[in-house]
Parts: structure tokens; sequence; C-alpha cells
């Protein structure tokens, strides 16, 4: 005998003996297409316009002047205030969190007085 479970009381019920089909597989293709999800269709590449818009400038040559030019600068500073003051910074924090490490490891290696 076959069974299936029956998709209402979700136990096993007796069935017919028909090809091997799991459960969750439909045997037929639909003929129709399914329901739209979203209110407006996909356009189709042939409907879209061969260039690409972008809404902003291309800043690329500009930066590539900027940093190409010989000045003595490190490339990690050359846009001026900012670069510095995150430079000072990151060297601060990473100093500062290098001297704060050594110090825990200090005190960590000291023996417990009693």
């Amino acid at each position: 005998m076959y069974y299936k479970i029956s998709g209402v009381t979700q136990k096993l019920v007796g069935a017919a003996p028909t090809a091997y089909a799991p459960q969750g597989l439909k045997l037929t293709v639909p003929t129709e297409a399914p329901p739209l999800i979203f209110a407006t269709p996909t356009k189709v590449v042939s409907e879209v316009a061969p260039t690409v818009e972008y809404m902003g400038n291309n800043k690329v040559p500009d930066m590539q002047k900027l940093f190409q030019r010989s000045d003595g600068i490190p490339v990690h500073l050359k846009r001026g205030l900012m670069d510095k003051m995150l430079y000072r910074t990151t060297m601060g924090l990473t100093i500062g969190g290098t001297l704060y490490c050594l110090m825990a490891l200090y005190i960590a290696a000291q023996p417990a007085n009693k």
C-alpha cells in the first residue's frame, strides 16, 4: 500500500499507486505567468538607453592629478588639513593603545601581594 501526508491533518493516509512524485513537487509546468510582485514591470534590455547616466561629476581625473603630483608630500597627507588630523589622531590612538597594553602586561606580570 502507498502512503502520503495529508495536507489537512498532517498524518499518513492511504494513496493510489502512482509514479514517483514527491509531495512538494508539481508534475506539470504552469501555463500562465505568475503575477507581478511589484507595481511597475522591469524594463527589457532593448528598451534601456545604451548610455549609463551618472548623476555626479567624475572626480577621478582631478584626483589623479592631485595624487600624482611630485611635491614631496606623502600620498596619505595630500588632501590637506583633514588628512593631517586623521593621520595624527590615528597615530596618537595607536601609540596610546600600545602604551596601555604594555602597562597592563607589566601590572599582570607582577606577583600578587599577600
